[in-house]
């Protein structure tokens, strides 16, 4: 599979994107763009409609309009597998590990989207847990592990543009630590992040830019520079 082509500096711009489940609008025109190495949130109180705009990026909501932009390639008409060859990874919030399978199985079993996957020696460099665990099943791995096993295995297939989902929920403060530390060295690697997030703390020391999604729409965008002038106003946004 030859690399994915570079256009330029966006790697994803979303426009109009309408999602259903069947016959349930979720998603009202949504709007945001991010640029190559940006690390962006998707923000707002549960169902507002985060994680449906990662699912509909890659087709997995069912019906779907509006245009979705992937390094310069149309996606909205395209099936899962081939928005995934386009150098998409996606990280559920449920991790969707192999359970009986051991952490280096997990690992051998993605298809490579791109030619420059991490290798088994790179994954275990980046998260030494799985390295000492390699043979255990994932049965056996902590809460962090699996979190940990299923961020590595996204890295395995090449993809540059990630999809996180709530990947620090319900983790020891220890393991969101870490995952902290890991999600900055991607983004200074030149990885592409978007990340929908319940923890703001996490969220806030990591992001280029903040977008608020309030029933299926952008509502507001603050970026990393106006955090602090405009942090009270995105606490009204998130609070219960």
């Amino acid at each position: 599979m030859p690399d994915v082509i570079d256009h330029g500096g966006e790697m994803l711009r979303v426009t109009g994107l309408h999602a259903f489940y069947g016959e349930s609008h979720i998603l009202h025109g949504i709007d945001f763009n991010v640029q190559r190495g940006e690390l962006v949130t998707l923000l707002g109180r549960n169902g507002a409609g985060r994680t449906t705009t990662l699912k509909a990026i890659l087709g997995l909501t069912g019906r779907r309009s509006g245009s979705v932009m992937i390094n310069g390639s149309e996606a909205i008409a395209m099936p899962t597998h081939k928005i995934a060859h386009l150098g998409v990874g996606w990280c559920p919030e449920e991790r969707a590990i192999f359970a009986s399978l051991s952490v280096e199985e997990n690992l051998n079993l993605p298809p490579k989207v791109r030619s420059d996957g991490m290798t088994l020696e790179e994954i275990y460099a980046l998260f030494p847990n799985l390295w000492e665990r390699r043979r255990s099943q994932g049965t056996r791995l902590s809460g962090g592990e699996q979190q940990m096993l299923a961020m590595a295995r996204i890295l395995r297939t090449g993809a540059r543009l990630l999809l996180l989902d709530e990947i620090t929920e319900g983790l020891a403060p220890v393991i969101v630590k870490k995952l902290g530390e890991t999600v900055r060295l991607l983004k200074s690697r030149g990885y592409t992040i978007v990340l929908v997030e319940q923890n703001f703390r996490f969220a806030a020391g990591i992001a280029d830019r903040h977008y608020v999604i309030e029933h299926g729409h952008v509502v507001d965008t603050v970026s990393a520079a106006d955090l602090d002038a405009d942090g009270d106003r995105l606490n009204r946004y998130l609070s219960v």
